[in-house]
């Protein structure tokens, strides 16, 4: 195989991540922003969908899940003693698992995810202890001597892609897109709607991108209409004209790079309408977000994600990947003035859109999780914490069998988890959770499953989560 074959192979992976604008400078100078994706078409009652909420940064798990019982307090306090968040405003968010903790001990929520408590205690969310990126079980003893470790531990732009593809970055496909894009038929079959599977409302990820298929991005303020194909540029008919036959309606003997993009731009397009018509015939119970601010970006988008499943049966569609983000997560200092804020976002998002979907009938058919970079040291560097490696995630939906915590919880500080500072070995991989989320996505094909979690074989098929999801709900 030459290099032209190679390159030409991943300029055609890479571009498909594209979706359409509403005025023509977007289309001629972000033209490989636009997306291909893949969708099901299926009976409605089938419908599930999964939501990824990136944390951007690497969030502080010490300051967002908190030890509570006395001695643990004491040990958190005497770690975090600049940062740590007084015993006192803790105490209205004890948590009380169903399934028991090690003996003495009591975890809460930060005070500013008060917004979310409800859900864990009504049994609709769930708290996973100490995960991350793996590649089999691995001991302090692997950490020293750097045996099967994850790539580039601690580095931002690596962690976010080993937590969302299970591969180093430069990774093509993601397991999200994976999941989203099994099922659907031959790219010269699909239709319009088949681009609507691995949605990202957040800028590019990896983590919806598919290895057929690409994710396609939705601008969370809603769906643009586009008038360009059918109006004249700035009053002259001829320039529209010129425009479609440069970039829609190339000819066969065009080049094949000018082929391809005029394609990805033509199902863009018939997407774009699509979508847009269907989401404003909908749009009855969830309405936009009027509000723009930084401080509804997440609302803004978990909003969209709920509007686009509210026009599901419109759209004929049976499975759906969705990926929203908030950044600012690094919080090496201003710990304890920023991250509450960021916090408290993320509470009033994730509880305005369990209702919308409580409201739309089909908060059992979608299950929402977060994710980050990476989690942080215990250890205070004086105003914030540093980069470290496990984490406490949370996972939301009717279909959750929560109210529980899984997995191990680690000590403090110290311990067989400690590589450091208070850095968490993970105990629960994230190809733990892919798993339980693909195979609750109705994903069977063994192939398929070793691609979306890569090295889940090594824990001798067992897996902390596999009793996550209900199907039967």
């Amino acid at each position: 195989m030459n290099n032209d074959t190679l390159n030409r192979r991943a300029f055609l992976r890479r571009s498909g991540a594209m979706t359409v604008a509403g005025t023509i400078a977007p289309w001629a100078m972000n033209l490989a922003a636009m997306a291909e994706a893949a969708a099901a078409a299926s009976p409605a009652d089938d419908y599930k969908a999964v939501v990824c909420v990136f944390l951007q940064g690497g969030n502080d798990h010490g300051n967002t899940l908190v030890p509570y019982d006395q001695a643990s307090y004491d040990t958190y306090l005497a770690a975090r003693s600049s940062v740590a968040i007084a015993r006192g405003a803790l105490t209205a968010q004890v948590l009380s698992p169903s399934n028991p903790l090690p003996p003495g001990r009591q975890m809460a929520l930060a005070p500013a995810l008060e917004d979310i408590k409800p859900l864990f205690d009504d049994g609709r969310m769930a708290v996973l202890l100490n995960i991350g990126p793996l590649q089999g079980p691995t001991t302090q003893s692997d950490y020293y001597n750097s045996r099967s470790l994850p790539p580039k531990l601690f580095s931002h732009n690596d962690q976010q892609a080993v937590w969302q593809s299970s591969r180093p970055e430069g990774a093509l496909a993601g397991w999200g897109g994976i999941i989203g894009e099994q099922g659907l038929p031959a790219a010269a079959a699909r239709q319009p709607k088949d681009n609507l599977a691995c949605v990202n409302l957040s800028g590019n990820a990896v983590f919806v991108a598919g290895e057929n298929t690409s994710q396609y991005m939705v601008d969370p303020l809603g769906v643009p209409s586009l008038r360009l194909m059918q109006q004249s540029f700035f009053g002259i008919p001829s320039l529209a004209n010129a425009f479609k036959a440069l970039s829609v309606d190339v000819g066969a003997d065009a080049h094949w790079l000018a082929r391809h993009h005029a394609g990805v731009l033509r199902s863009a397009l018939n997407t774009n309408g699509l979508l847009r018509t269907e989401v404003d015939a909908a749009g009855s119970q969830i309405q936009p977000l009027a509000a723009t601010s930084e401080a509804q970006r997440l609302a803004l988008q978990l909003n969209m994600v709920a509007r686009m499943i509210e026009a599901r049966q419109r759209l004929g569609l049976k499975r759906q990947v969705f990926f929203v983000s908030l950044g600012g997560f690094d919080h090496h200092d201003g710990l304890t003035a920023s991250h509450p804020v960021l916090l408290r976002r993320v509470g009033a998002a994730l509880a305005t859109f369990q209702a919308n979907l409580r409201t739309l009938g089909v908060e059992n058919q979608v299950t929402t999780f977060t994710a980050s970079d990476f989690g942080r040291t215990m250890n205070t560097n004086g105003d914030g914490s540093d980069h470290g490696w496990g984490s406490h995630h949370f996972v939301l939906g009717g279909a959750v069998r929560g109210g529980r915590f899984y997995g191990e919880l680690p000590d403090v500080v110290g311990g067989s988890t400690d590589i450091g500072q208070g850095r968490l070995l993970p105990t629960m991989a994230v190809d733990h959770l892919s798993a339980a989320l693909a195979r609750w996505m109705g994903v069977t094909d063994t192939a398929a499953l070793a691609r979306i979690a890569p090295y889940l074989s090594r824990w001798n098929g067992t897996n902390p989560l596999s009793s996550l999801l209900s199907t039967t709900v």
